[in-house]
């Protein structure tokens, strides 16, 4: 309990505005009003100030505070009920965020009110626009299932991301930086500030290279991010966004088996040729494309409206070397030489992903005394080819630009929804919030199983109700109850159908229920949030085999999540700032079966593992993190500031599966870092800044992520682990010089 305690003294998103403040009445502002202006692409879909729902806020300062060039998921970090893992081990590559426990297939992330999440998977691929964090002026990450949104469906938090906002005046800023795995980091902002004309334009360019923590993860990420807008009148806006990235990373997503840790935690088993050595293109590249047109329209002095119209268009594939592979996985007939058949070869091979999605999101206002009234929603199409090819074999027997598999699918998304909060008195707010949704699958065949065709739709009623409690509202005092239910529905993912017809999962159903209270009083703030979340058929991993042979999700009938989530921040003296959060809380499986490979039986048999109710994976019973800031001169020098943030953020033990074993877990961990910053106000700088980012000072060795296969032979149970090791300690520096 000590070593969890001593780890909880947090940094939250929310709460770490608090200790920009400039006095301890600054300070008391600071905890009341938001940091920036609202945006009306997410104003509808976010929730506001009094809403009964958990949530944290990122303005732009603390972006660029924790921004050194790391992943999205690594400013979220130090929020309440998140923990965030990379592949190669430092921040950047591929990396993902869990909140409460719920992966990133059921966090549901919009850019400017746009859908992110991958139509088909419903993950989010941050690598995919390297150094978003540099023109991210404000993030907002609801627990739970939140307000409604646009794209898929939020099942266990929503992350509502904006970067639209344009420099005031002319300028220039350039960020450049380096650290360890040979980490280069390079941003060139500018912008022309407000026109005469109306017109204003602004573009990022950034690149960002590093070797990586893990053997073979080479990271290069270039992106590019181009905002023209036109304020036609005092009523009407037009703005459009253009943003690319591009990564191209070594393959680190195996991770590093159990027995590899002790003796070589960065090994990478991708690539490994027969003979020995290692396959020089073992690679994973991708382009992404978005095209966002937005237009904003003040059609009285109580009613806006917004729409706007998207296009994100991806293409990429990842190369590998394989090795045994048979002729006849691929389509093909076993080479025959004179009397001898050659039935498997080496070879290396592409797997191509070739998607368009496109749209348009809108919303229309009313906003007037004690009503806030909207109206929106949002049709998107996604249209996806996956294809595959062979570009060499070595034992022959395979023709010249051999594609080996070819199929395609479409979804088409349909959501609209009413919100209102009503003031009732000067101490009662009350929310209510509903969406339909409806979801169309087309899928044309899986690489593995081209003759599963399945073809489902999906109509659902989100339904959201809720209620705050003013107890105090003034500037020296704010304290506040709220309540909230929420039903949330989510349709499975792609992989979920390769199944036969007569097998196909289930919807998903969660029941969220949310209870809390903040307090702000001068100096202190603290919040407690009670959460329980009960899920109807949610879909987990069984190691169940279906119809057709493939390891897929599989609805179990009843589980849940419950826990209390607690923050707070003090403000002592000017220079010195405390804060905390921590979540506690139980995430169970009710009567949860495991199924495994027994290969002394005939092939296909698997045994049956009852284990009664079991924790769920990747949900640790306590998440905690926390911060001290010192402020050394920050009153003595008017055009400096120095900061120091010492930080240290907690996980609990983790279950690699459903099973509640010991042996299939990741250790709980805790990790400190310390951060520095240095800006100066001078000639011929608008500011001058250094930060330096020392993570995991300690030098604590632990994985953040993982997964284990079990199977039956020779009478015993074979339990195989994977873990992706993180970073012993390593650094970030940066320079960033602004004009």
């Amino acid at each position: 309990m000590k070593k969890h305690l001593l780890s909880i003294f947090a940094l939250t998103g929310a709460v770490l505005a608090h200790a920009q403040s400039d006095s301890t009445e600054a300070a008391q502002r600071t905890l009341l009003k938001p940091q920036y202006l609202e945006p009306a692409e997410v104003r509808a879909i976010r929730a506001g100030s009094n809403s009964p729902f958990a949530k944290t806020e990122l303005n732009k300062g603390q972006i660029a505070e924790g921004n050194n060039g790391q992943d999205i998921p690594y400013l979220l970090q130090y929020t309440p009920s998140a923990v965030v893992t990379s592949d190669a081990g430092a921040g950047i590559g591929y990396t993902g965020v869990r909140v409460r426990g719920t992966d990133g297939t059921r966090i549901n992330v919009t850019l400017n009110g746009i859908p992110v999440n991958d139509a088909e998977s419903q993950g989010t691929f941050f690598v995919n626009f390297g150094d978003l964090a540099s023109s991210t002026n404000s993030i907002q990450l609801q627990r739970g299932v939140g307000t409604s949104t646009n794209g898929a469906g939020a099942f266990g938090a929503t992350m509502s991301i904006s970067n639209l906002e344009q420099m005031k005046k002319a300028g220039a800023e350039y960020m450049t930086g380096y650290g360890s795995f040979d980490t280069w980091r390079n941003t060139l902002k500018l912008g022309t500030g407000l026109l005469k004309n109306g017109f204003q334009f602004d573009l990022r360019l950034s690149k960002i290279n590093s070797r990586g923590y893990i053997q073979r993860s080479n990271t290069d990420l270039k992106s590019m991010q181009f905002i023209a807008g036109w304020k036609a009148s005092d009523k009407t806006q037009l703005r459009f966004m253009f943003m690319t990235g591009q990564e191209k990373t070594g393959q680190a997503w195996n991770g590093v088996q159990q027995d590899s840790l002790a003796t070589n935690r960065t090994f990478n088993e991708l690539g490994a040729m027969t003979g020995g050595g290692y396959y020089d293109n073992q690679t994973d590249n991708y382009q992404q494309d978005y095209y966002q047109l937005f237009l904003d329209h003040q059609f009285s002095k109580y009613i806006k409206g917004h729409i706007a119209l998207f296009t994100t268009r991806g293409k990429g594939f990842y190369e590998e070397y394989k090795q045994g592979q048979d002729y006849t996985d691929y389509g093909l007939q076993n080479n025959i030489r004179g009397n001898d058949t050659i039935t498997s070869t080496d070879l290396t091979r592409q797997l191509w992903l070739d998607n368009y999605y496109y749209g348009s999101v809108f919303s229309l206002i009313y906003d007037k005394n004690k009503t806030l009234f909207t109206f929106g929603g949002g049709w998107n199409q996604y249209v996806g080819d996956h294809y595959g090819d062979v570009l060499w074999a070595q034992n022959g027997g395979v023709p010249v630009n051999y594609r080996w598999y070819n199929n395609n699918a479409q979804k088409n998304d349909l959501n609209i929804y009413a919100k209102l909060e009503q003031k009732a008195g000067e101490k009662f707010l009350l929310f209510g919030d509903v969406q339909y949704r409806n979801v169309a699958y087309n899928i044309y065949g899986f690489r593995d199983n081209p003759n599963v065709m399945p073809i489902a739709t999906f109509n659902f009623i989100n339904p959201k109700a809720g209620i705050t409690y003013l107890l105090s509202n003034t500037a020296a005092k704010r304290e506040k109850l709220y309540a909230s239910i929420a039903i949330a529905n989510k349709e499975p993912n792609r992989h979920d159908f390769e199944a036969s017809p007569t097998n196909q999962p289930l919807a998903q159903q969660l029941y969220d229920v949310e209870v809390g209270f903040e307090r702000t009083v001068r100096k202190l703030q603290l919040s407690a949030n009670y959460y329980y979340m009960r899920y109807n058929n949610q879909l987990v991993l069984t190691g169940q085999i279906n119809d057709v042979g493939a390891y897929t999700r599989t609805n179990v009938p009843n589980s849940y999540r419950m826990g209390l989530e607690v923050q707070g921040a003090y403000v002592p003296s000017y220079w010195l700032k405390i804060f905390a959060n921590a979540t506690y809380s139980q995430n169970k499986i009710e009567n949860f079966t495991e199924y495994v490979d027994n290969y002394d039986h005939i092939l296909g048999h698997q045994t049956t593992i009852n284990h009664g109710t079991t924790d769920i994976a990747f949900s640790p019973n306590i998440i905690g993190a926390g911060g001290i800031t010192l402020s050394p001169f920050r009153y003595m020098k008017k055009d400096q500031v120095f900061e120091i943030d010492l930080l240290g953020r907690h996980v609990g033990k983790q279950y690699l599966d459903n099973t509640s074993n010991n042996d299939r877990s990741i250790s709980d961990y805790t990790v400190m870092d310390i951060r520095i910053r240095y800006s100066i106000k001078t000639k011929p700088f608008r500011e001058l800044g250094l930060n330096l980012m020392l993570n995991n000072v300690l030098g604590r060795e632990y994985a953040s992520n993982g997964y284990t296969f079990s199977y039956i032979y020779g009478g015993r149970t074979n339990t195989f682990n994977y873990y992706y090791p993180q970073a012993g300690f390593n650094f970030l520096f940066g320079i960033t010089a602004k004009l």
